[in-house]
């Protein structure tokens, strides 16, 4: 399962959300099929609409 907080932590030298999107997209290529949105992600380009956001980029990368 890929948590976002754990993602966040694993990988802490984001700093665009752009940047997590990739990260995101990337698991999910690798073979993640559920997905947790824990946290907020606490970048200055985090849309409002994150976690629909989020969900979408990670169900359409599989």
């Amino acid at each position: 399962m890929l948590i976002l907080s754990e993602i966040l932590i694993q990988n802490h030298q984001l700093t665009l959300y752009k940047e997590l999107i990739d990260v995101i997209k990337k698991r999910a290529n690798e073979g993640e099929v559920f997905f947790d949105i824990d946290v907020k992600p606490p970048f200055l380009d985090t849309p409002e609409n994150w976690e629909e956001d989020l969900e979408i980029q990670f169900t359409s990368a599989r």
